[in-house]
């Protein structure tokens, strides 16, 4: 486990995608190699102070999509009210330099369940070269990388997704195969649906394997992934629980959406609906753990999958941050995220230190009693010191980098980050600034990227540079392969998801 530059567990030369039939999940042997240490776990200590010794804790991770680092009051909004949310941020922890490891979803949402970066596990591209994954793809995150749900199921936690997955459609990727016994959502972005030049399915609404829904309705996808994600909770109330509940919204569209009772409400637009309904779920999922007695015996992180996309006219914000959602910006890659569980985590406090949603596998794995893998490189570290605020805790990386599908383009470590020259690079990857020059910007005291410092700092840039050939090295970089990437897996014939007939 470690930075990239850390020795691996094993490789996989040159990487490939794997074939796996599209209907036949692999055999539970291959795919749970964790559960082979399972003798040993129950004496793994845990980390802190326990609220109660004999209750294992519970995790709930709420996911936004595409939600900018300023679009919530505790980050600084003025326009949207997220009454919830602040109270999160008042009762918790905030996380100021936390990242997603894309700017955009599916390598994203790839990296928070494996605790790895995209491109170790071959999930930075699609199979055409784009950068998220589309209906009916030929390609999904692999059935035997482990999982955040196959690890806590291995400790015995019921385990539900309930929302957007984004790691393949087809059955051998669904989340009802990576460790969740129960999923409800949307396989892929809601924003794609069938149009000119587009024959894709209508956007399928899932329970487990079937189609339940298609067209989903779209209004409802919050409203409904709350009633669902409550409901879980009160049904598991006795037993540890992993809710995973990446929410659809606000989405990539022009124009977001939102319940028939939050439209028009909010003084930013349709968006501003969609962001006040996801602070409504928010309360909806705490009172429901306050109901039922498990608030101290449980873990909620709430963040984003990466920052606000460029709008005309804007909807969401980054700011302070430079950028915006699909670049290596910091406003593509730095999320608002907060950590709560009343009496562990310290209340009305904030982290500054680097952390990333693929520690959160190794950490949730600590906490439970259980180990992270350890038949496989991972990326991730526990910050389980930074979550209860351990007195001088400091981040585990010495590097972190900032890839845009198949490019490394920005790498930081500290207080510093280098954007590297690039010969090509997909839009607004730096926002209108020259693709041919070093930038090197102190994202500390200048987190809009709007001071280079690089001519001032040339032993810095010299580090970083040596970081970033690291990188390359064990992850890759354009055409250059990782020594240390894993493949995806792969369909040969994908199928579109088929609706049935059935009801909400």
């Amino acid at each position: 486990m470690g930075d990239a530059d850390a020795a691996p567990a094993f490789t996989l030369s040159p990487p490939q995608l794997v074939t796996l039939s599209s209907s036949t999940a692999p055999p539970a042997t291959t795919r749970h190699p964790a559960c082979l240490f399972a003798a040993l776990l129950a004496l793994w200590p845990i980390y802190g102070v326990a609220a109660d010794a004999e209750r294992p804790t519970n995790f709930v991770v709420i996911l936004c999509d595409n939600l900018g680092y300023g679009d919530i009051g505790c980050f600084g909004s003025t326009k949207h009210r997220t009454p919830h949310v602040d109270r999160l941020a008042r009762e918790g922890r905030k996380f100021t330099s936390f990242y997603a490891t894309s700017g955009v979803c599916t390598p994203s949402r790839a990296s928070l369940m494996t605790a790895c970066y995209p491109r170790r596990v071959s999930m930075h591209v699609d199979e055409r070269g784009g950068q998220v994954l589309r209906p009916v793809s030929s390609k999904g995150l692999h059935p035997d990388e482990v999982t955040i749900a196959e690890v806590l199921k291995g400790r015995g936690y019921a385990t539900a997704c309930v929302g957007k997955w984004h790691l393949g459609d087809q059955p051998a990727f669904l989340p009802t195969r990576q460790g969740f016994e129960l999923y409800f959502g949307i396989p892929y972005s809601d924003d794609m649906t069938p149009r000119e030049g587009q024959n894709w399915p209508p956007l399928p609404l899932m329970r487990g394997e079937r189609v339940v829904e298609a067209p989903a309705d779209r209004n409802t996808l919050t409203k409904r992934y709350t009633e669902e994600a409550v409901r879980f909770i009160a049904e598991h109330k006795s037993r540890p629980f992993f809710l995973y509940l990446p929410h659809a919204m606000p989405g990539s569209t022009q124009r977001p959406f939102a319940s028939e009772d939050f439209q028009g409400r909010s003084a930013n637009g349709a968006y501003g609906d969609c962001v006040e309904e996801l602070d409504w779920s928010t309360g909806e999922i705490v009172a429901a753990l306050r109901k039922h007695g498990l608030e101290e015996h449980t873990l909620v992180v709430w963040t984003s999958d990466n920052g606000a996309p460029r709008h005309n006219p804007p909807q969401g914000s980054n700011r302070p941050l430079g950028g915006w959602g699909y670049t290596t910006m910091e406003g593509g890659m730095r999320i608002p995220c907060i950590f709560w569980q009343p009496g562990r985590v310290p209340p009305g406090t904030v982290c500054d230190e680097l952390a990333t949603t693929m520690d959160l596998l190794p950490t949730f794995a600590l906490l439970a009693n259980s180990r992270p893998p350890e038949d496989r490189t991972i990326d991730g570290k526990d910050i389980r010191p930074l979550i209860f605020g351990e007195p001088d805790a400091q981040s585990s990386y010495e590097a972190f980098y900032y890839y845009q599908g198949d490019d490394l383009q920005a790498v930081r470590s500290g207080k510093w980050k280098l954007h590297l020259p690039l010969k090509s690079a997909r839009p607004n990857a730096r926002d209108g600034r020259p693709l041919d020059e070093l930038l090197l910007y102190d994202v500390t005291a200048d987190p809009g990227e709007t001071r280079n410092v690089a001519a001032q700092h040339g032993d810095v840039v010299q580090r970083l540079m040596a970081f970033a050939d690291r990188a390359r090295n064990h992850l890759g970089d354009g055409a250059q392969p990782g020594r240390d990437q894993r493949p995806a897996g792969h369909v040969e014939k994908p199928q579109p998801q088929q609706a049935a007939e059935a009801t909400r």
